[in-house]
């Protein structure tokens, strides 16, 4: 399986860096990992500190898997047990084909916690503090209000399916967190997308694109899937912000 292939290549070329724990969250963990078309989300933790020569490390790794098979869809952020604890706090991190810093969002600290899966070394519980609910409840408003519902007024990105997909997909999965308190996989998500109206044009496009075959498609279609998102998806972050905020 390319997908074990990959990682067990990973661990292999990560091993210099003597990585205490390599954990998967989001789709792989969660059990709706499809090859081929989910991204591989992993954190890494490292002994430390992160010098410059662990930088240098990381980005010699990444750059020899890049002709591995679905090495584009691999991302990876690296931890310290020093750093570890403040969700708000940027991690040097492997994505996109280039390193960056980003935090370890409540949610996927909450994913580790709930389902994360070991893929080397010590569990999450070991070596990464809980998310209380509060926390976590915080975070998924806040996203909701200030990062998804500005981007819903800026037409031009709602043509991308990624914009669609993740800006659907993420809505639903707040309104679960916030109203029952769990963390579900994209597939329910997209069941309950239909029970809180979503345009089933939308869902359904979402679901064979990830599922199944998608249907051959024109700028007319994503025009009209765009309109049908945005005037579906404002209003309903803004009940939701209402509601929870």
């Amino acid at each position: 399986m390319p997908t074990e292939a990959l990682l067990a290549r990973l661990l292999h070329d990560l091993a210099p860096l003597r990585p205490l724990a390599l954990w998967a969250h989001g789709s792989l963990a969660g059990g709706d990992y499809q090859e081929g078309r989910s991204d591989l989300d992993l954190i890494a933790v490292l002994p430390g500190p992160i010098t410059l020569a662990t930088v240098g490390g990381v980005i010699r790794t990444h750059r020899r898997l890049r002709t591995e098979p679905l090495a584009a869809g691999l991302h990876c952020t690296y931890l310290t047990p020093a750093a570890s604890a403040d969700p708000g706090r940027s991690h040097l991190t492997w994505a996109h084909g280039h390193v960056m810093r980003r935090p370890v969002t409540p949610v996927t600290r909450r994913e580790l916690h709930d389902f994360g899966r070991v893929l080397h070394g010590e569990p999450p519980a070991g070596l990464l503090p809980p998310m209380p609910d509060r926390q976590l409840k915080e975070f998924v408003v806040r996203d909701q209000r200030d990062y998804w519902r500005p981007a819903v007024d800026r037409a031009r990105l709602w043509r991308q399916d990624v914009w669609v997909d993740l800006g659907l997909l993420t809505f639903a999965r707040a309104t679960v967190t916030l109203r029952d308190g769990r963390l579900i996989p994209k597939r329910e998500a997209l069941a309950e997308l239909t029970a809180l109206g979503a345009p089933a044009e939308v869902v359904e496009d979402i679901t064979r694109r990830r599922y199944g075959a998608p249907a051959p498609r024109d700028e007319a279609w994503l025009a009209h899937r765009a309109e049908l998102t945005r005037a579906y998806l404002g209003p309903a972050i803004d009940a939701l912000v209402t509601a929870y905020g």
